[in-house]
């Protein structure tokens, strides 16, 4: 076993550890020497598999697989396919549990994917927002023009609420269509940019949460439309005290350098990397694969419009945004190019 390339851990009945291969290791970075004797269950933060299916399985010898599993080590989150079997092991019972780690590719298909639905989605919502504002515009147009020919005060109050209304539902529709066009880009620093978005932040900024910030100097200037990245980068933030609700938390800033990254099949020497992270309650599992899609929120009075227009501003700048997260922990993860 200690040649396998899937990390390999035998657990004894009470699920201890009492033994885990060199793969196993690296997947868990902690060693065999340290791991020894603690229950499986004590090592992880998260795991999206309930940990009572292994402790069944030493009585019903019913082996299972399970072909995505979130697993969180420390700050480590691993996905997995785990296999579990019952073995007898020098007359004692213990189970054989295999990961083999599957996050590369499912990162891969998974962007693949989220970008094909997402120009989908974009492409409907901009359909139907063009259906909405051309009624609209005529809507509001003939109450104007009713207006003008009442002479009874109380009736006007009815076609301003018309006018009110619809000039409502065309600003949403305008939200829901974002910027088409890029904007203009200059060289400017991104560290300016989440200073201004955390001092916005801050003016309504709740007692019992804080705003940390850990910057990497050594991002260099590049070109971008500094005011769409504020945006960008404001509603994640915003999204992110929303979600510490009335417990309150901490919420943090760092930006690094990301070397050869691929974003949307195309390869990027050097990248800059954005994280804004909060101690919450983290994102609801059924929402997870629909994050970005307009109108998805799990905020009772939001309008799910903040994160897909984060998405697409940072598209323009040929960017990506991907997303961890489970109880206590939410990262949101933005990178930009820098260099081919």
């Amino acid at each position: 076993m200690a040649n396998q390339v899937s990390a390999v851990v035998l657990l004894d009945s009470e699920l201890k550890i009492s033994y885990l291969n060199a793969a196993a290791e690296q997947l868990i970075a902690q060693s065999a020497k340290r791991l020894s004797q603690k229950r499986f269950p004590d090592i992880m933060v998260h795991s999206s598999l309930n940990i009572e299916k292994l402790a069944q399985l030493c009585e019903s010898g019913q082996s299972f697989t399970d072909n995505e599993v979130t697993l969180v080590f420390d700050t480590k989150s691993v996905l997995v396919e785990l296999s579990a079997t019952r073995l007898s092991f020098e007359e004692q019972l213990c189970i054989l549990v295999e990961l083999r780690p599957i996050g590369q590719q499912k990162r891969i298909t998974q962007e693949l994917y989220q970008h094909a639905q997402q120009q989908a989605a974009k492409e409907l919502v901009r359909g139907l927002a063009h259906e909405i504002k051309n009624p609209l515009g005529g809507l509001r147009g003939a109450a104007q023009l009713l207006e003008k020919e009442l002479h009874n005060e109380d009736l006007k109050e009815f076609t301003g609420v018309i006018i009110e209304q619809a000039d409502r539902l065309r600003n949403l529709v305008d939200r829901l269509l974002g910027p088409q066009r890029p904007g203009k880009h200059e060289v400017h620093n991104v560290h300016s940019v989440l200073e201004k978005v955390r001092q916005l932040v801050r003016m309504d900024l709740p007692e019992n949460v804080s705003i940390e910030r850990d910057y990497d100097p050594s991002i260099p200037d590049f070109e971008m439309d500094h005011e769409q990245l504020q945006q960008a980068f404001l509603n994640i933030v915003q999204n992110a005290v929303q979600a510490l609700g009335a417990k309150g938390g901490n919420v943090f800033i760092r930006t690094r350098t990301a070397h050869q990254v691929t974003i949307a099949g195309e390869r990027f020497r050097l990248a800059a990397e954005i994280k804004i992270q909060d101690d919450g309650p983290g994102i609801p599992l059924e929402l997870a694969d629909t994050l970005f899609y307009p109108m998805v929120t799990g905020r009772d009075g939001g309008n799910g419009l903040g994160l897909s227009i984060s998405q697409n501003l940072v598209n323009q700048h040929k960017g990506k945004i991907e997303v961890s997260s489970w109880p206590g922990h939410t990262e949101f993860t933005i990178q930009i190019p820098l260099r081919r």
